[in-house]
């Protein structure tokens, strides 16, 4: 069973764009696939806007990747909905998210009352997304550093989350992921990228199988302030 959405519409200002507008993406992400509803209600209810520039907030509802500066986009909304949705499969408790990025598909994560850890190499990115999270009241913890190495300390994870592409699954990410989990990653390069699931099964084999083509930025190594 997926856990119950902890935001509330009115405790995250709904009003300042309209309702119509959010139950319009919601239904577009309804007819491309997404079955879920507890995603499809954190989509509804997780105001896109705020995690992006002000410029842009028009376009906040659009099914569609926008720039959040630093060469990063915030994912298009039926990419984040999609990567939700198959993790809540496995009924994770505790989920790592590789690049915070804007900050949007780790709040989709904690309004459905996970607990999410979220790492970012792009330090003025992650300031701004903690901006964010410390106004919705979540409680995601964060982390300035390579994701590509994970958060071990807090591992193994029930389930982890890749929000930019690598040639191939990073090892040390597969390693930090609990029996019985799942990360959704995409793989590949500029072009020729799809999005991966990785079960690992309770007795600690691996299956893998391809959900969708998706273009994400590189997943890069290192660290910028």
């Amino acid at each position: 069973m997926s856990p119950r959405l902890r935001l509330q519409p009115e405790a995250v200002g709904i009003g300042m764009t309209s309702q119509r507008v959010r139950d319009r993406l919601v239904d577009r992400l309804r007819e491309a696939g997404i079955v879920d509803e507890p995603t499809l209600n954190a989509i509804r209810v997780v105001p896109r806007h705020l995690f992006i520039d002000e410029a842009l907030a028009s376009r906040a509802y659009e099914d569609t990747a926008l720039p959040i500066g630093h060469g990063q986009t915030i994912s298009q909304p039926w990419v984040v909905a999609r990567m939700t949705e198959a993790v809540l499969q496995v009924a994770p408790k505790r989920v790592l998210e590789v690049g915070t990025g804007s900050g949007y598909q780790a709040a989709i994560l904690g309004a459905l009352g996970l607990e999410v850890y979220t790492v970012e190499r792009i330090g003025d990115l992650l300031r701004q997304a903690r901006k964010r999270f410390r106004a919705l009241g979540m409680n995601i913890r964060t982390k300035h550093d390579d994701g590509r190495v994970g958060w071990a300390e807090h591992g193994p994870f029930d389930a982890i989350v890749v929000t930019a592409a690598a040639p191939a699954l990073v090892d040390a990410l597969v390693e930090q992921l609990a029996e019985g989990g799942r990360l959704v990653a995409p793989v590949g390069g500029p072009g020729a990228q799809s999005l991966v699931q990785l079960d690992r099964g309770a007795d600690g084999s691996i299956e893998q199988r391809v959900l969708a083509p998706v273009t994400f930025v590189p997943l890069l190594s290192g660290m910028l302030d």
